[in-house]
């Protein structure tokens, strides 16, 4: 098993940064230890199986480790190195079941949460909340990726680690519709951004590079969680739970939700299929910013600028 994981890392290992950095870990810390000296031919399904149950690790994670494992024998038949793939025998029970249920924070909450965040963190958070970004997409943002005419943005790459990639799958690769009221606000934080060559969105004056998030949320996210009062963890993914939470809330289709949450499969969203039209997503995305933007929504120039000029201060 130990020279067929090392070809695997020579040959077929993963390009994306954060996908190769998770798969190095499961080959590291639980394949190579408990598998590398045995023959692959040895390897049975009952004691895969039974390895994966004695793991303590969630089982989503048990459920990732089993199809990197199958993987491995799927090169390794393809490769001539045995005709047997124990892996299709082996189950993980309750894969789609997390140990601990996602935080999602109101959207009172999330309105208390952001004064506590100084900028250019608060605009980030602001995309967090009102568009579901995950992190890498938010600190990988260039102006370019805008059409603030069309009030359309195109997510075109996610960074990792300080890695530009792209984003985490083929159907997270996509447009999404921000309300005119969530584009007045990045407007006035794009007049006084730090300006650079690739013109990224939010760049460190330090470095021209984007932030890493990974520091973002130890520094501002969590202590601003702290600072509001809010009892659970506030991370990057809180506000993605969080989003996905407020478009159930506006009653919006499942199909509208998936193509929001740019998941590959509505299973991922909520276990039922449906494709929205562009006019069912802007409304649902609009109703989102009306819950966590109340300040701009007031309809009046006077509140929108007094907001506006919030975020610039």
């Amino acid at each position: 098993m130990e020279a067929l994981i090392a070809r695997y890392k020579e040959q077929e290992m993963p390009t994306r940064y954060a996908t190769m950095v998770s798969y190095r870990s499961f080959l590291d810390k639980h394949i190579m230890p408990r598998w590398g000296e045995t023959p692959i031919s040895s390897m049975k399904p009952m004691a895969i199986e039974d390895w994966l149950k004695g793991l303590g690790l969630a089982p989503r994670t048990k459920g990732h480790i089993k199809g990197l494992m199958s993987t491995l024998f799927q090169c390794a038949e393809r490769w001539g190195l045995t005709k047997d793939n124990p892996m299709k025998l082996v189950r993980v029970k309750g894969v789609s079941k997390r140990l601990k249920r996602p935080s999602a924070l109101a959207a009172y909450e999330f309105n208390n949460l952001l004064p506590h965040i100084v900028q250019p963190y608060q605009t980030m958070v602001l995309i967090a909340g009102c568009l579901g970004l995950r992190a890498g997409e938010i600190v990988g943002l260039q102006c370019g990726d805008f059409d603030f005419d069309k009030l359309t943005l195109l997510i075109q790459r996610s960074i990792v680690h300080g890695r530009v990639g792209d984003p985490k799958t083929e159907y997270s690769k996509d447009a999404v519709p921000p309300d005119s009221v969530l584009a007045d606000a990045l407007l006035a934080y794009r007049a006084f951004c730090h300006q650079t060559q690739e013109e990224w969105l939010f760049a460190n004056p330090a470095a021209d590079k984007p932030y890493h998030q990974e520091e973002i949320q130890k520094t501002h996210i969590k202590p601003a969680g702290v600072a509001a009062g809010i009892t659970a963890m506030v991370g990057w993914k809180t506000f993605r739970h969080s989003y996905r939470s407020w478009l159930d809330q506006t009653a919006a289709p499942v199909g509208v939700q998936r193509e929001l949450m740019r998941h590959a499969s509505i299973q991922t969203t909520m276990n039922v299929y449906g494709r929205a039209m562009t006019d069912g997503k802007r409304q649902a995305h609009s109703n989102v910013v009306r819950m966590v933007m109340p300040a701009m929504m007031e309809g009046s120039d006077t509140a929108r600028a007094g907001l506006k000029a919030a975020i610039v201060a």
